[in-house]
């Protein structure tokens, strides 16, 4: 076995380990400079008020953890445990309904980025405990049970995967080139949040502050807060036009929270597996996933968004729940075998 094999076989046996280890590390460092009042400069100085502050009440923000921490336990029971499609369909309208529609998409893992970015950078940056959880908790997650915060948790992905009604196959070579527009939207989105931009070329001179480009440019935030900018309920309404027919379309080319995700999962401890007992290699799971995310008739660790839509396409689970007599019988007939 190669060296990188031993690696990546050592990280899959040390998940809880690896886990453990990156919460202490990240958060010593978050909460280092976590700060309930900001210093006093003297003199007439006012902090600006932010345009959507968190919910003043300590319960309420608790609250979001617990569902959030719910959330992901629930998740990952009716994925990799029940494995029902129709159990992780009802999570997620329960995620729009709860952490889109009614909190307003605020506070948010995605957008959270860009806070623990800048208060690493900045010792006077305020930050509460609710973004660290909110920040860390789907990662934790991810590390041990793989994208399960994508598959029913996260409203921006829940509500891509309720308007998915006729979807359409997407070049794998188109699918790998969009898929790293997420990796470089985090980088800028980094950037910006950390530090901003001053640059001059040619006479002109690009200025601009620290900024959240993921809370400016968030394509679905317009439409859980029913008010926005005319730029970000279009971009919502474009994704969604799109989402119709191409899964997730945000989630898979777009998101850079799912940057971090896909990196973690693939030393997940557990992951989704179609037919852990035995594989079938027929081909019907690959034909039901809209995510593109079967490749050599197994679930791809990264870019699986854990949305159970294999196994109700899986000959043998249906055959375990009743539903088909014979799994074998099954494949001759929809894979037409002579």
């Amino acid at each position: 076995m190669s060296h990188g094999g031993r690696l990546l076989g050592f990280a899959r046996r040390n998940a809880w380990l690896l886990a453990a280890l990156a919460v202490l590390v990240a958060s010593t460092a978050v909460v280092a400079q976590y700060q309930r009042q900001p210093p006093d400069f003297g003199g007439a100085y006012e902090f600006p008020t932010p345009t959507h502050p968190e919910p003043r009440a300590d319960w309420l923000r608790a609250l979001d953890v617990a569902l959030l921490a719910a959330g992901l336990g629930l998740a990952a029971w009716l994925i990799l445990k029940r494995r029902s499609r129709n159990g992780v369909l009802l999570l997620s309208i329960g995620a729009v309904g709860y952490f889109g529609f009614f909190r307003e998409g605020c506070v948010c893992p995605i957008g959270s980025i860009q806070n623990v970015t800048l208060t690493l950078v900045d010792p006077y940056y305020d930050i509460s405990f609710a973004v660290i959880a909110f920040f860390f908790l789907p990662l934790v997650a991810t590390l041990l049970v793989g994208r399960v915060f994508c598959g029913g948790v996260c409203p921006l992905g829940a509500i891509q995967d309720l308007v998915l009604l006729r979807p359409q196959p997407i070049s794998p070579r188109l699918d790998r080139v969009l898929g790293w527009l997420k990796y470089v939207y985090l980088g800028i989105a980094v950037y910006f949040a950390g530090w901003g931009i001053n640059l001059a070329v040619g006479g002109f001179v690009f200025e601009s502050g620290r900024r959240f480009l993921i809370c400016e440019w968030d394509p679905f935030i317009g439409l859980f807060r029913m008010t926005a900018p005319f730029h970000m309920l279009a971009a919502g309404g474009g994704f969604l036009l799109v989402g119709m027919f191409v899964g997730r379309p945000y989630c898979r080319w777009f998101c850079p929270y799912g940057g971090i995700m896909a990196v973690l999962s693939r030393v997940a401890w557990k992951n989704v597996s179609i037919t852990p007992d035995k594989e079938l290699d027929c081909g019907l799971c690959a034909g039901a996933c809209p995510f593109g995310a079967i490749e050599n008739l197994r679930a791809d660790r990264a870019d699986c968004l854990a949305c159970a839509r294999c196994y109700e396409s899986c000959p043998r689970e249906l055959e375990k729940r009743g539903l088909i007599a014979s799994a074998d019988e099954y494949i001759q007939v929809r894979v037409r075998r002579p």
